[in-house]
């Protein structure tokens, strides 16, 4: 599969979500880095989103919480293109009740190549990169083939299915 490259300019579009165990320590995060934040467009989930803003002073475009499908508008945002990096400060302790939500949140950074930190530590690395400061060429799959693939598995299963129908209508007679 050929990759496509997209541009993420130096301005970045930056989502910031974490659990409820680890709001605190992304809250320390980000005070810590409010300047550099607040030269990027910000992302966050619900109650995150809220006090991040609150707290640093700066805009915050917020979202729906979590398990409220929050997670899930990053997701698609990041799969159309409108989120460059995901920071997800995650507890690994703490059972979620939209665990799938947020597997399926990570499942779409990795699949269209977005950095992702679930930690303070990478996140650390993540954000003083030179690379905040520049252009960056990203490599994505190019799904081209992929969902011509499936356009193709669709129209077959329904041309089976047809058959399948026409089948146990002669069979009927």
């Amino acid at each position: 599969m050929a990759d496509l490259k997209i541009v993420i300019q130096p301005h970045k579009r930056i989502a910031l979500v974490a659990h409820d165990n680890k709001k605190q320590t992304l809250l320390e995060w980000a005070r810590y880095n409010r300047e550099l934040l607040a030269h990027h467009e910000i992302y966050a989930t619900g109650t995150t989103g809220a006090v991040l803003e609150r707290e640093l002073g700066i805009p915050i475009v917020k979202l729906h919480s979590g398990p409220l499908g929050g997670d899930q508008q990053i997701g698609a945002k990041i799969a159309d293109g409108e989120i460059d990096f995901l920071i997800f400060f995650w507890d690994p302790l703490e059972p979620q009740p939209h665990d799938p939500d947020v597997k399926a949140l990570l499942r779409m950074a990795v699949v269209w190549n977005i950095p992702i930190a679930c930690n303070r530590a990478t996140a650390d690395f993540m954000i003083s990169s030179p690379l905040m400061e520049d252009t960056y060429e990203r490599l994505v799959p190019d799904y081209e083939g992929y969902r011509k693939r499936q356009i193709q598995r669709q129209q077959l299963f329904g041309q089976s299915m047809q058959l399948l129908r026409e089948d146990n209508a002669g069979n009927q007679e």
